[in-house]
């Protein structure tokens, strides 16, 4: 008969660890509480950190918002009159030299405007005539009103302020006769009695033939001479007559 060879019997094998690890303990949950806190010192660095802003940012904000509203302040409150005196400083040397930083400010530009007026005294705003009181002479030379030169003498040699208002004056009258003012083909209300309320012919005035100004070159000058060409096309010898009123109020101013 075989002998039967039985197992080693189990042993239960004793420890004193768990054959399995424990679950680990729970982890405590991080919760922040921010609260907006104005201030200074370490509870308003903990809210600026909370709303997530930096210092430089908060600043820009802060910028933009008194630029904004300077614009709309400006927009819907500034005064007309103000506006009128910065634009007109673009091209016045003067004014701008008076208004100096006061510009955008319009109660330190009135200021500055009434400390000029003070300084300077109302009586040379208002001061008398500096003009020649004797007549100048005119006279004519072989005159084509298609191609003439006009010559200007003057006492001395023109400052830049003398060159602006006859060059002003001469421009001014070459625009009116481009327009068609000088025209006496149609002077209803120069031949009429202006006693009583005069009237007007539109249908008279739109079927006279109408008159321009073809050309004119720059006024030149040397020394005390000054020239200027013209063409006076259409127009008629009213348009001289317009020239020379011109010329005597401003040889007498």
């Amino acid at each position: 008969m075989p002998r039967l060879v039985l197992p080693p019997a189990k042993t239960p094998f004793l420890s004193p660890f768990p054959a399995f690890p424990p679950p680990p303990p729970p982890r405590p949950l991080g919760i922040r509480i921010s609260a907006a806190v104005a201030g200074r010192g370490s509870a308003g660095e903990d809210a600026a950190a909370a709303s997530g802003t930096t210092a430089r940012e908060r600043r820009l904000v802060k910028v933009r918002e008194e630029r904004r509203r300077r614009e709309y302040d400006r927009e819907h409150t500034y005064p007309g009159w103000a506006r009128v005196l910065e634009n007109a400083c673009r091209d016045d040397e003067e004014l701008r030299a008076i208004l100096g930083d006061s510009i955008g400010n319009p109660e330190l530009m009135k200021q500055r405007i009434q400390e000029r007026v003070r300084k300077k005294g109302r009586a040379q705003f208002n001061k008398s005539k500096t003009g020649s009181i004797v007549s100048f002479k005119v006279s004519f030379r072989d005159f084509n009103p298609l191609n003439s030169f006009i010559w200007f003498e003057l006492f001395g040699e023109p400052t830049d302020r003398d060159v602006d208002l006859l060059g002003g004056v001469i421009q001014a009258w070459y625009v009116m006769g481009r327009l068609g003012a000088y025209n006496s083909s149609n002077l209803q209300l120069s031949n009429s009695m202006l006693d009583y309320d005069p009237s007007y012919d539109s249908g008279e005035a739109s079927s006279v033939l109408p008159s321009s100004f073809h050309d004119i070159s720059d006024v030149e000058f040397q020394d005390n001479w000054g020239r200027v060409w013209v063409d006076l096309g259409t127009s008629d010898y009213l348009a001289l007559d317009v020239l020379l009123n011109c010329l005597t109020q401003l040889s007498s101013e």
